[in-house]
């Protein structure tokens, strides 16, 4: 049987990129995002490319319907988990101005993350596979500006850091990609440059998908780190 990678909150840029990357090296990948319509296009690319690939609609905040589904989809050897922790319609509050409503609302996006890991790690200690995280810049960078989402970011990356310790001796890898950056492709992408004058010049701040998809597999394979800065900012 050949090995199966776990795409949680798939999306056309970095999502697309790690499932093409893994479905390259022999994987059947497993697609998990809430937007059903866009799945039959995610099938049909990595079909063209030779890659076995299966799609699963949940939204990863609704507990019950994301253990539902991951039961649904058996035994994983790699993990690879990226949904986005906000609503693209919405704007930021400065980190001034937050409240504790506002940063118990931005940590929660850690839960799905946990409940996907407890849910597949028997499976991935039992074939030595991998955990793999995506996360943003302002874990590591002061960034006022994205308020309680710097949050989020350094919740998840402790989190991807502090199994990768407690797993290594077990033969299983944790990694972390830590994004500074517009991911192309992806939605963040195409919303922030249909706005320039809001957002202005893309040029120079943009980050190619297929690149960090390659910087993450190469992490799996070597296990020589258990985190990746790629940041254009």
């Amino acid at each position: 049987m050949s090995p199966t990678a776990l795409v949680v909150g798939v999306g056309p840029g970095l999502g697309m990129s790690v499932a093409h990357r893994f479905g390259r090296e022999g994987y059947d990948v497993v697609l998990i995002s809430r937007r059903a319509e866009r799945h039959a296009g995610y099938l049909a690319a990595l079909a063209e490319a030779g890659v076995r690939a299966r799609a699963f609609a949940a939204d990863v905040r609704d507990r019950e319907q994301l253990l539902s589904t991951l039961d649904s989809i058996g035994a994983v050897d790699v993990l690879y988990h990226g949904p986005g922790a906000t609503d693209l319609s919405e704007v930021p509050v400065e980190i001034t101005k937050i409240t504790s409503d506002d940063a118990r609302d931005a940590v929660s996006w850690l839960y799905p993350a946990v409940d996907v890991v407890g849910h597949v790690l028997p499976s991935v200690l039992e074939r030595g596979g991998g955990l793999l995280f995506a996360g943003g810049l302002s874990a590591v960078q002061p960034m006022p500006v994205l308020g309680a989402l710097a949050l989020t970011s350094a919740a998840l990356r402790n989190y991807a850091l502090t199994l990768n310790a407690a797993l290594a001796d077990k033969g299983v890898y944790a990694g972390t990609l830590t994004i500074g950056g517009v991911v192309e492709r992806g939605d963040i992408h195409e919303m922030v440059a249909s706005r320039p004058e809001r957002f202005g010049d893309l040029a120079g701040h943009t980050l190619d998908p297929d690149d960090i998809a390659e910087v993450a597999w190469q992490m799996f394979v070597k296990r020589d780190r258990a985190e990746e800065v790629f940041s254009v900012l």
